[in-house]
């Protein structure tokens, strides 16, 4: 899965970054971060009325997002685009039924988009007017109306795990894009250094929400924060050494996730798109979107299974987490092909959670078609196997480098026991789409 737009931000630096210090109780929650393996994301914003790539068609420079464009001439798309917040009117929004579907779908933790580039708050913000609780919303009547609210309160009710996701830019804050100002890109319209009061005023804007956000929704556990761009090499500088601290006070145990920034506050690593090259050396998450886009699109086109499942395997057999993105639908249901793949998802894991969940990656990730998790003193197999050939597969033992002795195995789906044959197992029932072994193995000697 390599780069195929320009939105996605890379600093490469990062991947080899370790972590300065952390408190004990970061240390803890990273190893339980670590644990959680699978999440979800929800890009859901203004973007689904118009369907079209996020809200990247608003930024000028960004005109590969405009390679179809919702509007010819920029200056009416973006009118038409501001007013969109006059139609959003999901009656069809049942965070209860996406909570359900989500831990059915095997998904431990979530991310939520409160604000997109576009500056529009999917939550009921008091420092913007333009968010889904204004009366100039339609949907502002419906007891429903504070979305993030409602998604938070139900996946917690499913005893999942919420995150915010929140763009540090705003392109309809006045202190980011300023009223008669050109802005030629993604970026402030101006210089900060030389309009600091106007910068002054939108990193305190920022605090003031992030501040909201962690006070007023309850436990969170992850703030994950994007616009890679909005950093000091730009002249962007958001103070985060004083804002986090403060969110901490209310939310002590909190990763905060500054991507591609690095340092402090970037607690673990975001490879979007791909299964990263390099491993990170911080705790990672690779970040897939089930369709071709993160938000919804009409006829969008959607990765098949059998590559999500397979993707999953591979990022934690190396270690990582995966988080799978979803566009709801301007009405608030979720797009069909998705609940699909959710199903499958949840039926694999039921079989071969126990493989996936609270794993560690083995000292050897992989080889050949086949990859390996560990935990306590169970070693898990995954192997892929070629949907063009039917042959059995063999693993020979001996290349695992363990040092414990093998008590047993087992195939995972049906439970029965394979014979191991000079130190080395073959299966050869390959009707599934991933083939899991479970190995037993004797407590290492202390």
């Amino acid at each position: 899965m390599s780069k195929i737009r320009n939105d996605i931000e890379e600093n490469h630096d990062t991947a080899r970054e370790t972590y300065s210090s952390l408190s004990t109780t970061l240390k803890d929650k990273i190893e339980w971060f670590k644990d959680q393996k699978i999440g979800v994301i929800f890009h859901w914003g203004l973007y689904s009325l118009a369907g079209i790539v996020e809200s990247w068609q608003l930024s000028e420079e960004d005109d590969w997002a405009r390679k179809k464009p919702w509007r010819d001439d920029l200056n009416l798309l973006r009118r038409d685009y501001w007013s969109l917040n006059k139609s959003f009117n999901p009656k069809n929004f049942d965070p209860a039924s996406w909570a359900k579907q989500s831990k059915n779908a095997g998904f431990k933790y979530m991310l939520f988009t409160t604000k997109h580039h576009d500056g529009f708050n999917m939550y009921d913000t008091q420092y913007s007017d333009y968010k889904v609780t204004d009366k100039s919303c339609p949907y502002s009547d419906n007891p429903q109306a504070d979305i993030f609210g409602m998604v938070a309160k139900s996946f917690r009710e499913e005893e999942l795990s919420v995150g915010a996701y929140y763009s540090k830019a705003d392109w309809h804050s006045p202190f980011y894009w300023v009223p008669n100002q050109h802005p030629k890109g993604r970026y402030a319209s101006y210089n900060p250094i030389e309009e600091p009061e106007t910068w002054k005023k939108f990193n305190q804007f920022v605090e003031n929400q992030l501040t909201e956000i962690c006070q007023n929704y309850g436990d969170l556990d992850i703030l994950w924060l994007d616009g890679g761009w909005v950093n000091s090499a730009n002249n962007e500088y958001l103070e985060m050494e004083t804002i986090v601290p403060k969110l901490r006070e209310t939310q002590p145990d909190l990763l905060v996730v500054d991507r591609t920034i690095g340092g402090d506050f970037e607690n673990y690593v975001t490879p979007e798109r791909k299964i990263p090259e390099v491993l990170p050396a911080k705790a990672w998450e690779s970040n897939i979107p089930l369709a071709k886009n993160w938000g919804y699109v009409p006829n969008d086109q959607y990765k098949s299974f059998s590559e999500i499942l397979e993707t999953v395997v591979r990022v934690v057999s190396l270690g990582g987490n995966i988080v799978l993105g979803i566009g709801p639908k301007p009405d608030g249901s979720l797009p069909e092909e998705a609940q699909k793949i959710m199903d499958s998802l949840g039926e694999w894991l039921s079989v071969y959670g126990e493989g996936i969940y609270g794993t560690r990656p083995h000292s050897i990730h992989s080889i050949d078609e086949w990859h390996f998790t560990k935990k306590e003193n169970l070693l898990f197999a995954f192997l892929i196997p070629n949907k063009e050939e039917k042959h059995p597969y063999t693993l020979n033992l001996n290349e695992l480098n363990l040092n414990q002795k093998i008590k047993s195995c087992h195939d995972m789906y049906t439970e029965q026991p394979l014979e191991i044959i000079s130190n080395s197992v073959t299966v050869s029932n390959l009707n599934h789409e991933i083939i899991g072994i479970k190995f037993n193995l004797e407590n290492e000697e202390k």
